[in-house]
């Protein structure tokens, strides 16, 4: 059975973990350590680079993931590439992410005003494709 590596900065959701299990044979998910998960959501947007700044994600990834599992990864579009383009070239895992179905939710006021909401739904795991 696989593992289920996050790489992104929400927490699991229960469809989500439910999916995964099912669609994708995932038996355990493991969740960045506090240190890493501090690092991939607070990206500086002052750097120019962000090789240096990813090497500890990096290495993290490379001494865990096996190539049949997979890692969620979802963030910052220049780490989420980064990423992504890392696990591909090393041959670690199989990187996916989370598709939703956005609806619009209208909620009446007592003022008799209407506030628009947007909630999203997990539909499912798509692959990356290089």
């Amino acid at each position: 059975m696989a593992t289920l590596y996050l790489v992104f900065s929400h927490k699991i959701t229960p469809e989500q973990q439910l999916e995964a299990e099912a669609s994708l044979g995932i038996s355990h998910i493991e969740k960045l350590p506090e240190d890493l998960q501090t690092l991939f959501s607070n990206v500086p947007p002052e750097l120019e680079s962000l090789q240096e700044y990813l090497q500890p994600l990096k290495n993290w990834l490379a001494e865990r993931v096996q190539p049949q599992d997979f890692v969620l990864i979802q963030g910052d579009f220049g780490v989420t590439f980064s990423l992504v383009s890392f696990c591909f070239k090393n041959n670690l895992g199989i990187p996916i992410y989370s598709t939703t179905q956005r609806e619009s939710v209208e909620v009446p006021q007592p003022d008799g005003s209407v506030v628009m909401q947007k909630v999203f739904r997990h539909k499912r795991f798509r692959r990356y494709e290089p």
